[in-house]
């Protein structure tokens, strides 16, 4: 196996160095990744002509991830999502966040995971070439309370599958929900209204006018929101308010093991894509908000020009006891695991 290969994407206003790690296999898929909010940045796969081509959105130039970015590919936390009102009780203590999506916490706050400089180290085993991504989070951080110690791993298999391996521990009880925040376009170009998605997902948490949880978990089956089975992601989204997709599924799982979460597929360039999860939730968001964004190569990034598929807990699960907590104590170990499982067709 030939060893990771590095560069200096750019630098930080301070002057620190941001690293980038490029990942690569036999397949001819190519990982990119950055130690800036443990991003990934450039995912390069195979189409069914064995073409390759960059199936997320992004920059060229590190500047502008710090400038412009609307979370591309990066890692997001303390607690993904919102939090309704930017604040929280936990243990009988009131806690306040920065209100930045409204009167709403979202993300992490003004400086979440996203925009902090993380610690990397290079790994090898049998499975492929991985890089571990390190953050000491500092009690305070954002409003969260508890110093969190948390990790990501990327790592680019033999057999096509891009696998992120989430850790954190605290010594004082906090919240934590990680996720990775990619825009894919399995096309690389123009819009992804023409994708087929599958989503194994029967429930979805209803939302509110400000994206938050009303608390009421509802079926998915005689809405727009039902993929159960194979649609084009643009066929009914004429009948959504705000633009588009921008909700949390439930997904329909037998164990607690990786469940396969969602399915997508391009027609033109054959490539497909299955998203396996621990999770209970995932987060389907259309690109809503891109308004012509330049990205890379210059293209102008539009509504719709990439879906993300941002693998959860529930948004606002503090305020609703009966979701799945969010709230991890001394002497636990925090893990997520979610892997992009890439092939043709």
């Amino acid at each position: 196996m030939e060893p990771v290969a590095s560069d200096v994407f750019g630098c930080l206003a301070d002057g620190r160095p941001v690293e980038r790690f490029t990942l690569d296999n036999d397949l001819g898929m190519v990982a990119r990744v950055m130690t800036y909010g443990a991003t990934l940045v450039d995912l390069l796969v195979p189409d069914r002509d064995g073409v390759p081509g960059d199936v997320v959105l992004g920059f060229d130039e590190f500047a502008r991830y710090p400038a412009d970015s609307p979370y591309f590919g990066c890692t997001v936390g303390r607690v993904a999502n919102r939090i309704a009102g930017a604040r929280f009780t936990l243990d009988g203590a009131d806690f306040r966040l920065a209100a930045n999506d409204g009167n709403n916490h979202l993300h992490g706050g003004q400086v979440g995971f996203d925009k902090v400089l993380w610690t990397a180290a290079v790994q090898s085993g049998a499975a492929g070439q991985s890089v571990r991504f390190s953050y000491r989070s500092p009690a305070g951080e954002e409003g969260y309370p508890g110093n969190l110690d948390v990790s990501v791993t990327y790592t680019l298999t033999g057999d096509g599958v891009l696998r992120l391996d989430y850790a954190a521990t605290t010594d004082e009880p906090t919240l934590v929900n990680l996720t990775n925040h990619s825009y894919f376009n399995l096309a690389c170009s123009g819009s992804v209204l023409g994708h087929i998605l599958t989503l194994h997902a029967s429930r979805y948490t209803e939302p509110d006018a400000e994206l938050t949880p009303t608390g009421r978990i509802l079926p998915v089956a005689g809405t727009p929101l039902d993929f159960r089975r194979p649609a084009m992601l643009g066929g009914r989204i004429g009948r959504l308010a705000g633009g588009g997709y921008d909700h949390n599924y439930v997904i329909d799982r037998a164990a607690d093991d990786l469940a396969l979460c969602a399915e997508v597929y391009e027609p033109c360039s054959g490539r497909a894509m299955d998203v396996y999860t621990s999770e209970p939730g995932v987060q389907l968001y259309s690109g809503n908000f891109l308004n012509g964004l330049a990205g890379k190569g210059g293209r102008a990034y539009q509504r719709h020009a990439a879906l993300c598929l941002e693998t959860q807990h529930f948004p606002d699960a503090i305020h609703h006891p009966d979701f799945p907590s969010v709230v991890l104590r001394p002497g636990e170990t925090y893990r997520q695991v979610t892997e992009y499982r890439f092939s043709t067709r």
